[in-house]
C-alpha cells in the first residue's frame, strides 16, 4: 500500500501545472533598518508586505541592516528603503545604490527614509527623493488629498483620506521636478505644531505628501507617509504603497 501511495503521489505532482513553481513577476528588495523611533514597524511591514507580495505575485527580500544593499542589484526591479535611516549608509552600500539607479534600477522611498541627515550630506540622495525634509512635525491627524487620480499608488485611498501622521515640510533646494501624487490639507491640522526647538509655518496650498519622478536612469516614487507600526496593518495605507511599487518596478499602471 505504501508503495502504491507514494505512486499517486508522484502522479499527482506530475498533473500539477509548471506555473504553480514559476518565479514573481518581479523581485523587490526592501531595506527596513530599525532606528531610534522606527524599529516596532519593522515585523509588521514584514508580514503585510510578503503577504500584499504573494497576493500580486511578485517576490520580496526583505532586510534590517544596509549590507543589503552591497549585493549585486541588478537582478530587483525595485529597490525599497522603508524608514531607513539612510546617514547610517556605509559609503559603498551608498555607491553601489548610485550605480544601481544609474544602471536603470528603481526606488521607492517611504516616510523616514525621505530624510537626508545632514542635509546635504549626501546631495545624490536628496535629488533622488525629490525634496528636501525641513523640520520634523508632530504627528497629527489630518485631510490628505488625491491629486492624481491616474496614478497607482492613489487607486486605494478616497479621495478625501482622513489620516494621522508626520506630514513632513519640503523644500526644493536643487530645483527637482517632481509629479505630486498626494497632498495634506493644512487646513486640517496645525502645521506651525512643532517639536520644541524648532519654528514651522507650513507650506500652503501645495503640500505634497507623496510624489513620483525619473532620476538617473530609474522612477522613483516617494510616501512620506508611514511613521505608527498601526499603519502597516491598514489596508488603504498597504495598498498605497503597492501601488507605488507595482509603478516603480513595472513602469505600469497609470491612466492616460
Amino acid at each position: 500500500m505504501k508503495r502504491i501511495a507514494l505512486v499517486l503521489a508522484a502522479a499527482l505532482v506530475v498533473m500539477i501545472p509548471s506555473s504553480s513553481w514559476a518565479d514573481g513577476q518581479y523581485k523587490v528588495l526592501v531595506v527596513a533598518m530599525p532606528s531610534k523611533y522606527h524599529y516596532e514597524f519593522v515585523p509588521i511591514a514584514r508580514d503585510s508586505l510578503e503577504r500584499m507580495a504573494k497576493l500580486q505575485a511578485f517576490e520580496i527580500t526583505f532586510a534590517t541592516t544596509g549590507e543589503a544593499l552591497n549585493q549585486d542589484l541588478k537582478p530587483y526591479a525595485a529597490v525599497m528603503l522603508l524608514n531607513t535611516p539612510t546617514e547610517e549608509l556605509t559609503a559603498a552600500e551608498r555607491a553601489n545604490f548610485e550605480a544601481y539607479m544609474r544602471d536603470g534600477g528603481n526606488a521607492v522611498v517611504v516616510h523616514r527614509a525621505a530624510i537626508d541627515l545632514p542635509a546635504g550630506g549626501w546631495v545624490w540622495y536628496e535629488k533622488l527623493v525629490g525634496r528636501t525634509v525641513g523640520t520634523h512635525p508632530m504627528l497629527q491627524t489630518g485631510v490628505v488629498t488625491v491629486v492624481d487620480k491616474s496614478f497607482p499608488a492613489t487607486f486605494g485611498v478616497p479621495e478625501r483620506w482622513i489620516w494621522s501622521d508626520e506630514f513632513y515640510p519640503t523644500t526644493n533646494p536643487y530645483n527637482v521636478s517632481i509629479n505630486p501624487v498626494l497632498n495634506v490639507d493644512e487646513a486640517s491640522y496645525d502645521p506651525t505644531k512643532i517639536w520644541p526647538g524648532q519654528v514651522a509655518k507650513g507650506m500652503g496650498k501645495d503640500h505634497p505628501v507623496a510624489w513620483y519622478h525619473t532620476y538617473e536612469n530609474g522612477r522613483v516614487f516617494v510616501t512620506t507617509l508611514g511613521h505608527s507600526v498601526e499603519m502597516y496593518r491598514d489596508q488603504h495605507y498597504l495598498d498605497h504603497l503597492i501601488g507605488g511599487i507595482y509603478w516603480a518596478a513595472t513602469g505600469l499602471g497609470q491612466r492616460h
